[in-house]
């Protein structure tokens, strides 16, 4: 395994086993819960906003490995981010995500996002590493329920 593969390995297993952001925030005012059927990930995602910028968002629920990493990384990237840049950022996220595994990807823009880039080799697991941002688009349309079906 590569250098970086296996601090990518690393990173993901850190935001498994403590992951950020976890938990139910008082004062949101929206939310979101989503679905995988096919392996049973559930997310409920709660933000807090002021004017079109992400003061606070938070999730709970229980999944894989890759999903609730997934969700810890989102919520620290869209933390402090305007509407626009949260929805730039998930178009090139779920890019990367189904894209080539060697296409070239916006490290800049992703930051620790990028961890994610092998997922699009294994397509079963491409849904896992997106509910929490499908989750998080269904709140930000007033709780719609999301599913990665």
């Amino acid at each position: 395994m590569s250098d970086l593969r296996e601090l990518y390995q690393q990173l993901i297993l850190d935001h498994n086993k403590s992951p950020r952001n976890r938990g139910a925030l008082a004062d949101a005012d929206k939310h979101a819960e989503g679905y995988n059927p096919l392996c049973g990930d559930r997310v409920t995602i709660h933000v807090r906003l002021e004017n079109d910028r992400i003061a606070d968002l938070s999730f709970e629920g229980d999944g894989c490995a890759i999903s609730t990493a997934a969700a810890s990384l989102m919520t620290q990237a869209l933390k402090g981010k305007t509407l626009a840049e949260a929805d730039a950022l998930f178009e090139t996220y779920q890019g990367m995500v189904t894209g080539e595994p060697d296409a070239p990807i916006d490290q800049d823009r992703l930051g620790k996002l990028a961890v994610f880039q092998g997922v699009c080799e294994f397509p079963m697991r491409v849904k896992c590493a997106t509910l929490a941002w499908h989750t998080f688009r269904a709140a930000l349309n007033d709780g719609d329920t999301a599913t990665t079906e």
